[in-house]
């Protein structure tokens, strides 16, 4: 039979296993897996929905960064010797439902290219506070293997998020400013056909 103090030097000796911070950074960590794997089915609709070269190159290469980071998050839960399993994210599930009914609700050009930037930088300030606060638990935890995988998808949330602001300032937002409601961007091109057959 244990004695409490035995009992007491166990809980202190694998102290990180059974704390409360330990269990908290597991279910975010499964919680922001959750959320990269759907944001890797979201971003191709995005792309596919985008008309500036710019929104879309850089779509496509925070999707192909994404698929990097999940495997980076597989290698956060290896280090703590944890199988990599995902739970339900409400909160992005929610983001990504919010990107597809803007998507519906906007015309095509200027006007949804702007909305897809406001939808794409909603989710990267979810996913920077997310991981600033799972560097953080590392960190607190001494876990640093992990903590620096987190730091290295931190700073590319970081980046992504710099670089739709970079490509709204630039020309999307004044574009979509300037379009009237209803305003299709084919229509230029049917005027052009139709003087053409005069």
């Amino acid at each position: 039979m244990k004695t409490k103090s035995a009992s007491k030097k166990s809980t202190a000796e694998y102290g990180i296993e059974e704390s409360k911070l330990m269990k908290l950074f597991e279910d975010e960590l499964k919680d922001i897996y959750w959320a990269e794997k759907a944001l890797t089915k979201a971003l191709p609709k995005m792309v596919k929905n985008a008309t500036n070269e710019d929104l879309i190159m850089a779509l496509e290469n925070h999707l192909e960064e994404t698929e990097g980071q999940i495997e980076k998050l597989e290698q956060v839960f290896e280090s703590i010797g944890k199988k990599a399993q995902a739970k339900k994210c409400e909160a992005m599930a929610g983001l990504v439902k919010e990107a597809e009914e803007i998507m519906k609700e906007t015309d095509k050009g200027a006007m949804r290219d702007a909305g897809i930037i406001s939808a794409g930088q909603k989710v990267e300030h979810y996913e920077i506070a997310s991981y600033g606060t799972l560097r953080q638990f590392a960190k607190t935890l001494g876990l640093e293997d992990a903590a620096e995988l987190l730091e290295e998808i931190l700073d590319e949330e970081k980046a992504a998020d710099q670089k739709l602001t970079d490509i709204a300032e630039a020309n999307i937002n004044m574009q979509a400013a300037e379009e009237e409601e209803g305003e299709e961007e084919e229509a230029p091109k049917k005027a052009k056909k139709a003087a053409k057959k005069k």
